[in-house]
């Protein structure tokens, strides 16, 4: 059994190896070009012998010789107790960062952007986070196209229809939470 855990390409698929350039170490792409986890412990063709189950301490070596935080990173996801663990952390950091985004969208401020953000630290270990990232993306600039080739008119009444949508949000999100209605409160402050 290798570290990996059994993790082995399909039949007749090649591999490539990893971007440290050790022999032997092969795994299966991502789909983004990346080597995933699957250490062999099989010959890669030109008779050099893998990596067998052990040997994740020569494996984070040469990972740690990579500067930054992908070599820290790489060090990390060489052990089975490693990787599961930053998963996890990957995980629930990206989806606080998500939820708290779409929460913060209809309000003013960076809603937005913070969901990017959440998605970026989630497509650093899951890949339909990462097609989701590039979806969205797309999208945005596809709008901001769109957008940049209207004249002002259009310009003018999309931020008007933005400023509008937040204000009734705003208004409606402190009368039904707190019954707090800002127009009575207007009316009162006026009267005085």
């Amino acid at each position: 059994m290798t570290i990996s855990d059994g993790v082995r390409e399909p039949h007749g698929s090649a591999g490539r190896l990893s971007e440290t350039g050790t022999a032997g170490v092969r795994g299966e792409t991502d789909g983004r070009g990346d080597v995933r986890d699957g250490i062999r412990g099989e010959t890669d063709g030109r008779g050099d012998r893998g990596l067998e189950t052990g040997d994740a301490d020569a494996l984070k070596g040469a990972a740690a010789e990579r500067s930054g935080v992908n070599g820290w990173l790489d060090g990390v996801r060489s052990t089975r107790a490693g990787h599961l663990t930053l998963k996890i952390v990957i995980g629930a950091i990206g989806a606080v960062l998500v939820i708290g985004g779409l929460i913060m969208v209809p309000f003013p401020g960076p809603g937005w952007l913070v969901v990017f953000a959440g998605l970026a630290v989630l497509a650093t270990e899951f890949h339909w986070a990462h097609r989701l990232l590039e979806f969205g993306k797309r999208t945005l600039s596809a709008w901001t196209a769109w957008l940049g080739r209207r004249g002002w008119t259009v310009k003018i009444l999309v931020v008007l229809a933005a400023a509008v949508t937040a204000t009734a949000i705003v208004y409606y999100g402190l009368k039904l939470s707190f019954d707090l209605d800002l127009v009575v409160e207007a009316q009162k402050l006026l009267t005085r």
